[in-house]
């Protein structure tokens, strides 16, 4: 609980800062949501020219789109500690967090809360709300916690994916760009279901990184739909812990990398 405290006090200073200059955060998060505005507009267009894809509707693919860039707007505002480590390493400054009492990966974390994010966190929101709208879901209380621990569970795998990128700064000492492809780009193609993808393409986004769990089979229970595929149903349901499973994975390797600092060098 005492870390807990002092990871809250940690982002309220960040938000306080932030807050301090509200006009530009007001720009920044307008910004963010007009484009995640465009990028909803690309996929609107794609229905309104084919009408389906493979047999999945536009609200369908909006429900896919809602739950997985929720998680993904809550994953990436907490993290920026993690996406900005490299710089941290190569100005020597772990070694300060190093001399303090407490865990490095709350420290990391604590760095800065993103609030320019809520600009997708809003946009996302209102098309999950228009999704479950438009297909009339007759929403019970299971369905509720199912959806919550959906987004819950993607936001941890997109943590998860962040502390990885910073982990690999202890021997890469840059943060490698190539990291987006599963973050950012995980977060596209999470947008559509899995069966429209490759079989190998699929195992590896569910096998290797997750994300199949915290968006494709969650969603697959809310909307009634056998999946294509023939996974089970149970499956569905239970499918959303293993983004949680998966940022312990995650923090496991971030203690192996902090016992492999050998410090900058400089």
């Amino acid at each position: 609980m005492g870390d807990l405290r002092l990871l809250f006090r940690y982002l309220g200073i960040s938000v306080r800062s932030q807050l301090a200059y509200r006009a530009s955060f007001l720009m920044l998060s307008a910004g963010y949501l007009l484009i995640t505005v465009l990028e909803f507009l690309s996929v609107w267009v794609l229905f309104s020219r084919f009408g389906n894809l493979q047999g999945w509707s536009l609200p369908e693919i909006a429900l896919f789109y809602g739950i997985i860039n929720i998680a993904f707007a809550l994953g990436e505002s907490g993290a920026r500690g993690f996406d900005a480590f490299g710089a941290m390493i190569k100005a020597g400054d772990f070694d300060r967090l190093l001399l303090r009492p407490r865990s490095t990966a709350l420290q990391v974390a604590g760095q800065e809360l993103t609030l320019r994010r809520v600009g997708r966190l809003l946009q996302a929101s209102c098309i999950l709300g228009w999704s479950a709208f438009t297909l009339d879901i007759h929403w019970s209380l299971a369905q509720f916690l199912l959806l919550g621990a959906a987004i819950l569970g993607g936001a941890c795998l997109f943590y998860g994916l962040m502390i990885i990128q910073g982990t690999v700064c202890f021997w890469t000492t840059e943060s490698l760009e190539f990291m987006n492809a599963f973050t950012n780009g995980g977060a596209f193609v999470s947008q559509y279901p899995f069966s429209i993808y490759r079989e190998w393409f699929r195992h590896f986004f569910t096998f290797v990184v997750p994300l199949a769990c915290v968006s494709y089979y969650p969603a697959l229970a809310l909307l009634g739909r056998a999946d294509p595929l023939g996974s089970p149903a149970i499956l569905h349901w239970l499918a959303p812990l293993v983004g949680v499973v998966f940022l312990g994975v995650c923090l496991q390797l971030w203690h192996f990398g902090v016992r492999h600092y050998r410090s900058t060098g400089s």
